[in-house]
């Protein structure tokens, strides 16, 4: 049983929850850059929430399956086609021996997952699937086992078997995480070590202007472009850890927002961090975009995240 990449795509990698621990060495935790999504695809298809998945950017690699599986595709909507049929997002689909898929345009968002129900067979580095150095490549082959659940009869979320997990409760996830992923709203932040390093204009500046994701974005990091922000004074600041979500500000006064592949240690002032439950919609922000920020409180994300982790208790 297994999966072949007939055509590489542009920055497509497996990615899981990441792998923790191992920060102190210098080596990044990677992982998925919209949790949110990527739990949504395995959360669907009864897979524990944190396994491995299709990472996908556009263009997109197109996926030859040489046996039956189950799959699920979340996030970002890139018209994916079986067989150059239309797919629908966020529900299980059958996949036959021989069947191709493919994905056509961008229509929303900015990464897409595909979950395949069961378990991935192919090796770990440091207890993690997650790709960092490399992407995946054409005749790249991926094997995955059947899980211990009945296989779906059929593409509907009625086959779940766990009778407290409901079509109605399955589909109201589904529409809140969808709602909170793509939604409008200002990206929240808490302040930062070197918050009140920035002059009052900088700081009204932040939570005032519109900015905007540049080009050269990646999953290190995304540079936003948008009115600079000044400091107090030139300051050298010593090198301390960072995480993805930490909100950068580089000596030329614009902003560097570190993602899922971030380095471990940074030496630019720390102006903030975005919260956890935010960094999967800050992830999915196309090239361009506007974007918004608001302050927020350490309280106030730990209650959101909280919030959003209940939704998945069943199958944590």
């Amino acid at each position: 049983m297994a999966i072949k990449v007939i055509k590489s795509g542009i920055a497509d990698t497996i990615q899981d929850k990441g792998r923790y621990g191992y920060q102190h060495l210098g080596i990044q935790p990677n992982g998925f850059l919209d949790y949110q999504s990527a739990q949504l695809a395995n959360f669907i298809l009864h897979n524990t929430i944190t396994e491995p998945v299709f990472e996908i950017h556009f263009p997109a690699s197109t996926f030859c399956f040489t046996s039956n599986y189950t799959i699920c595709i979340s996030g970002a909507n890139f018209v994916p086609l079986l067989n150059e049929k239309s797919i629908a997002l966020h529900t299980p689909i059958t996949v036959k021996e021989n069947d191709v898929l493919q994905f056509l345009k961008p229509l929303q968002g900015r990464v897409a997952y595909i979950a395949i129900q069961g378990k991935i067979k192919n090796e770990t580095w440091l207890d993690s699937h997650s790709y960092f150095a490399k992407r995946i490549q054409k005749n790249d082959i991926f094997e995955w086992g059947a899980n211990n659940e009945k296989e779906f009869s059929n593409p509907t979320h009625t086959d779940l078997p766990n009778n407290s997990i409901t079509n109605e409760i399955i589909n109201g996830i589904i529409n809140e995480i969808q709602s909170q992923v793509f939604s409008t709203d200002p990206i929240r932040f808490i302040p930062g070590p070197a918050w009140e390093d920035l002059t009052p204009s900088a700081k009204e500046s932040l939570v005032s202007s519109k900015f905007q994701i540049s080009l050269q974005s990646n999953r290190m990091g995304y540079p936003i472009k948008g009115p600079l922000l000044p400091l107090h004074k030139p300051n050298q600041y010593l090198s301390a850890a960072v995480t993805r979500g930490t909100l950068q500000l580089l000596p030329n006064g614009e902003l560097m927002v570190l993602m899922a592949d971030h380095q471990t240690i940074g030496g630019y002032a720390n102006l903030g961090q975005i919260i956890l439950v935010d960094l999967p919609r800050f992830a999915q922000l196309s090239n361009q975009a506007s974007i918004h920020f608001m302050e927020t409180n350490i309280d106030t994300a730990h209650k959101l995240y909280q919030q959003i982790e209940k939704k998945f208790i069943h199958r944590s």
